[in-house]
């Protein structure tokens, strides 16, 4: 009785070690590539009505002296770090009221050039608030990211918006 007891026991043990190993690499799986960790990104700001993105989250993706510079006006770009990106996008979202709403940022193209621990990702996204009468707007981002332990960090973000800067660049317009 007591041989099977241990048995069973070991086994129910096993599982348990086995079922918390397979959720943490889905947890991880996003960090093994590089567009695995922008495609995160874009869910990660993307939240429903009366949700908030996870920032810790969103914090993780990034080294801790990370650059983002935001187009904020027709002709001036922002420089944040990576808490001054994440405050100005919370002022965002209470000041444009989109907690009733949701929010959502939605890859439409993405061109990956990876080359060893080294990549850097153009996106051509949309942004829009769900339910408002303003269309979606597209904007292009440009990460820099680094392969660093076993995963990507994104080093870097640059952002513009296209008719200010000029049309879609060709790696990322429709083909």
């Amino acid at each position: 009785m007591k041989r099977i007891l241990s048995i069973a026991i070991i086994s129910l043990s096993c599982t348990i070690l086995m079922f918390c190993q397979n959720e943490k690499q889905e947890q991880t799986d996003h960090l093994v590539t590089a567009e695995g960790v922008i495609n995160h990104i874009y869910d990660l700001v993307t939240f429903d009505a009366n949700e908030s993105p996870d920032w810790d989250e969103v914090r993780s993706l990034f080294i801790k002296k990370a650059v983002i510079v935001l187009r904020t006006s027709r002709d001036s770009t922002t420089i944040f770090s990576v808490d001054g990106f994440i405050d100005d996008f919370v002022n965002f979202i209470e000041q444009a009221n989109v907690t009733e709403t949701g929010f959502k940022e939605e890859i439409i193209r993405m061109k990956p050039m990876v080359f060893g621990d080294m990549a850097n990702i153009l996106v051509l996204y949309e942004a829009s608030i769900p339910g408002s009468e303003r269309p979606p707007q597209q904007g292009i981002d440009n990460f820099s990211l680094i392969k660093k332990n076993g995963r990507w960090w994104i080093v870097s973000v640059t952002n513009e918006i296209p008719d200010v800067a000029g049309p879609i660049p060709e790696e990322l317009a429709e083909k």
